[in-house]
Order: C-alpha cells, then structure tokens, then sequence
C-alpha cells in the first residue's frame, strides 16, 4: 500500500492563491475563475508526459490569506470524495503560498490512511506574468505525480518535495519561500490509531488559540483565549520549552485552563531544534500546571494537529495521550 505507483487520474482541486489571480477592476490582485483552460493551454506546449487529469475549482476562491479550519473541512471532503468516489489515484492541491504549510500540516493529519498522494502547489506570482514560478511548480508536481509518490501529503515547490510535518514559509519573496525545519524529534510512532482518526471520519471545526510568549506576557491573554472558547492552545515557548514560571498568575491561569479541559501543547520559537520540558525548572513548571510538550512541532504542525484531534469526539484523556505521539512524522 505504501509502494508509489505512477498516477492514472490526478484530480486538480484549485482554491485560488496567487498562481491563479488577475488583475481586477481596481489593479490589484485577485483569485480568478477560468485556471483550468489556462492550464490545459499552457500543457499543451510543454512536453511534459501528464496521466488522464480532471478539474475542481473549490467554492469559493480564496486568496490563501483568507483560509479557514471550515475550509479544511471542504478540501477534506473534496479529496476523499475524489478518491473515494471518482476513482482517482493521486491529487493536487492549488493553493496560495501564505498559508498553503498551515493547510497542508491540517490535511495532513486529517486523511490518515488515504490510499492515495496529495501534493500542495502554488506560486510566487501569479502564472503568465514574467519570471512567473507557477507553471514550473504545476508541470512538476503533475511529473511527481505521473512518476509515483507514497500515500500522504507533501509539498512541492521549485523541485523539491517537503513533509508537511516539518515546513514553513521562511520568505516572502523568490522561488524558495518554503523550507523543512528543523527540529527535534524522537517521540515514539503510534502504533494503533483510533478509527476515528481515518480519512473517511468526518471532523468537526475546533477552536484552537495559539499565543506566543513575549517578555511581560500578561496571563490575562491566556485568560482571553479560554474565555473566548479555545479547546486547544498552542504556547509558543522559549528556547527548550520554557516561559515566565516565577509568575503566579501565569501558572495559575495555565491550571486553570488544563483543569477545564483545554489541551495546552508547548512549542519552541526557535526556528530548530524542540521542547523539552524537564530541562530546566522553568518547563518543569509548565509541565507541573498541565502542558503538554510539543516536541518538535512547527506552529503549523501543532495547529494541525489538535484540529485533526479535536473535531471527532475522542476523551481529552485520549487526546492529550495522542499529542505526545508522532501520528505523521511531526515528532520524529
């Protein structure tokens, strides 16, 4: 099952983004209908050897800015509906560079077990403008695709696939915004899953806050977060997992929050390396008042991950357990 084979039919699901925009009636930038003929268009003259391929714009068209956990839930249903349904064999997702890693960390968790390989796409500028990336990133991924590629989600920008597990967009500008972070792992795989963690389980949209640790963090905010019903909350911590612990009212608020059933997971800001809360007392104490480590885990990887979690009735006991174990290479 998780031997590549070379793709039959490639389902194209386009949300908009920059590769597909145009300009609008005021000169600026916007998502576009009509990508398909363009597409088709531009195959026609490359000698790029592409399997049977069909087209699904996504409704609405966003740009990437704009994306929501409710629209993960629609790219969810598309794909399984693709694959489940329509027959197809492998997929590629067109989507805006802002937030393309925080979408595929989410669907990477949410079609565990899909027997089929998802890509992730987009461009830097919108295709048919000059220097243009987006038809290099479209005949590549479609070439990935039509050569083989394991079940499971990737990214794939200028040649090179990424897990989604790992990525981060760490530039604004160029051919290369995306890069595998990294980051400390370890954590052991887990080795049975609850069944509803499969593709097909439908998933409920979560509430999850993330909020990053400054100095003067101000326990009022995480009070905010809770109050405002998050479920979940991602504590982007320092260095190996450690924040302002000689702050009663900050571990005060993080007891609070764990003793109501929210599931707080610590991560690093570092751009390397991971959390590792019985280094220093500072994480002990977090640890102490109920937060979870995060490992590893890019923000966009955490955030994934309890939306994957969150939205399909598992106990938080069962929830918290599944945080601290590697489900898609998060923690390795």
């Amino acid at each position: 099952m998780n031997t590549p084979q070379p793709a039959r039919h490639i389902r194209v699901l386009y949300t908009g983004g920059t590769i597909g925009m145009l300009q609008n009636a005021n000169g600026s930038l916007a998502p576009a209908a009509g990508f398909e003929a363009r597409m088709r268009a531009q195959l026609q003259g490359q000698a790029v050897a592409v399997p049977a391929w069909s087209f699904q714009p996504m409704q609405p068209l966003i740009d990437s800015a704009n994306m929501a956990p409710a629209y993960w839930q629609q790219l969810r249903e598309a794909i399984v509906a693709a694959v489940d349904t329509d027959g197809c064999d492998a997929l590629l997702v067109l989507h805006g560079t802002d937030t393309l890693a925080y979408s595929a960390a989410a669907m990477a968790f949410q079609l565990l077990g899909l027997p089929a390989p998802v890509l992730f796409t987009g461009s830097m500028l919108p295709a048919g403008v000059p220097q243009s990336d987006a038809w290099e990133n479209v005949n590549g991924a479609l070439a990935m695709l039509a050569a083989g590629q394991p079940p499971g989600v990737q990214l794939y920008f200028h040649g090179e696939l990424i897990a989604p597990s790992r990525c981060a967009k760490i530039r604004s500008y160029g051919r290369r915004p995306f890069a595998s972070l990294q980051r400390n792992g370890g954590a052991a795989p887990a080795q049975a899953l609850p069944v509803q963690l499969s593709y097909r389980q439908h998933k409920e949209v979560a509430n999850v806050a993330v909020l990053p640790l400054v100095p003067g963090f101000d326990a009022a905010l995480l009070h905010a977060a809770v109050g405002q019903g998050a479920q979940a909350l991602v504590l982007e911590c320092y260095g190996s997992g450690t924040g302002p612990s000689d702050n009663p009212a900050f571990l005060a608020a993080l007891r609070q929050a764990t003793a109501n059933g929210v599931i707080v997971v610590a991560i690093t800001q570092c751009h390397e390396g991971g959390v590792d809360l019985d280094v220093y007392e500072a994480g002990s104490r977090l640890r102490d008042a109920g937060v979870l480590s995060g490992g590893g885990m890019t923000r966009e990887a955490a955030l994934g991950k309890l939306h994957g979690l969150l939205g399909i009735g598992l106990a938080p006991s069962e929830i918290r357990r599944l945080v601290e174990l590697d489900l898609c290479g998060e923690l390795r």
